[in-house]
């Protein structure tokens, strides 16, 4: 299922299909998550593990962007990608759960992803 749905991130964005193709890329820590516009991933500051329960992930990043729109990009491109909106900042996939947490530090806007088993 992961080939099939990398494979279809792919096409999506190489044939500027959908609202994924608005991406600035993915995050490196889960390669299927893909970075809303204006943010920027902070190098180093992600992990991955698997776990009894299964994996677990956390992610980072930040940009000169609202809250608002980081929601509203992932509201409508997470479904498209399998994932099956609970609220605003939860979704759920199989057996994961993904958590988008927003803060303003400094000015902009940090992000923290966390992945991690239902």
């Amino acid at each position: 299922m992961r080939t099939f749905l990398t494979l279809f991130i792919a096409l999506t964005l190489g044939l500027g299909w959908g609202l994924a193709a608005r991406a600035e890329g993915f995050l490196g820590v889960y390669e299927d998550l893909p970075l809303a516009p204006g943010l920027t991933e902070v190098e180093g500051s992600g992990l991955s593990f698997d776990s009894p329960g299964g994996r677990i992930v956390e992610g980072y990043a930040t940009g000169a962007v609202e809250a608002a729109e980081i929601l509203k990009f992932y509201a409508a491109t997470l479904p498209q990608l399998g994932w099956a909106r609970d609220s605003d900042t939860l979704y759920r996939r199989e057996a994961e759960v993904l958590k988008i947490d927003t803060e303003v530090d400094g000015g902009a806007l940090a992000v923290h992803f966390t992945i991690s088993p239902e």
